[in-house]
């Protein structure tokens, strides 16, 4: 039975600590400020006889807490144990924390979550790195959870999840603010189908057409995107991705145009050379 530690009772913690215990956990916590008092989630007074002999050391404090607890971790835990930090933070800190573990003999695991956590519990999805990824992914494995361990460093996985969030909250960005435009302009249903259909197809054609046309007609969609915005402003509605969209389309048009310049001018020095 594999003996898991959660550090941190709040809300994820909490869930992760029910789902490791009823996937056939030994279960033990450290929470000073939350008690859970529940059957099988054995929480305990101190750090170190929450960690002591856990294979497996859960933190799921927050970021602004994950180095104190790390730091209070670290001196009593086993050397034997994986310390796995599944809260969202910079890849600096994971960095940082990968380091620490390292000095004290102990195997980390960057542990990034991909979806919340109070949908799917302990089955979901998760990604991680660091010199303990193998291990961690191998210890969950009774919960039924995917995870991808991408191997790398303590950061790696940190990393790559920001990256996706740069989608996921540009992309409820853009949600927001078009359907909120709609809902003014009295065409909500409208414009879900709309957005809906978009969405719907083929999602590696959708990427492609996206990036690719925003670059063929950066030109034309700079006016268009000038237009939405003062439309948004007119109904009295955020603009703020709109702003953005045309900054972007205004750099990708700018780039064009160097490109061209460029071309233009080699293609004369090579007509030059050619004639002597």
């Amino acid at each position: 039975m594999t003996r898991a530690t959660l550090m941190g009772l709040g809300e994820a913690g909490a869930i992760y600590a029910r789902g490791l215990r009823d996937a056939g956990f030994e279960v033990r916590a450290y929470d000073p400020f939350t008690q859970l008092d529940e059957a099988g989630i054995n929480q305990l007074a101190t750090v170190a006889e929450a960690v002591e002999g856990a294979d497996l050391i859960v933190s799921l404090v927050g970021a602004r807490a994950a180095q104190s607890v790390a730091d209070a971790v670290f001196p009593v835990a086993g050397k034997s144990a994986v310390f796995a930090d599944l809260n969202t933070g910079s890849p600096e800190l994971k960095r940082r924390l990968g380091d620490a573990a390292s000095a004290s003999g102990i195997r980390f695991a960057d542990v990034a979550v991909l979806a919340p956590v109070p949908r799917s519990g302990v089955l979901t999805p998760l990604m991680v790195s660091g010199d303990g990824a193998e291990t961690f992914a191998e210890a969950m494995r009774p919960t039924g959870a995917e995870i991808e361990s991408i191997g790398g460093d303590a950061g790696d996985a940190a990393a790559r999840k920001l990256v996706r969030s740069s989608f996921m909250k540009g992309l409820a960005a853009v949600v927001l603010e078009s359907v909120g435009a709609a809902q003014a302009a009295g065409c909500e249903s409208w414009l879900r189908g709309q957005i809906a259909s978009e969405l719907g197809g083929d999602p590696q054609q959708l990427i492609d057409r996206l990036i690719t046309g925003s670059k063929l007609h950066a030109s034309r969609r700079v006016h268009e995107v000038e237009d939405t915005r003062e439309y948004l402003a007119s109904i009295h509605q955020p603009a703020w991705v709109a702003e953005a969209a045309g900054a972007w389309l205004t750099s990708l048009l700018e780039e064009a145009q160097q490109d061209a310049a460029n071309n233009a001018h080699a293609g004369f020095e090579k007509e030059a050379v050619a004639h002597g």
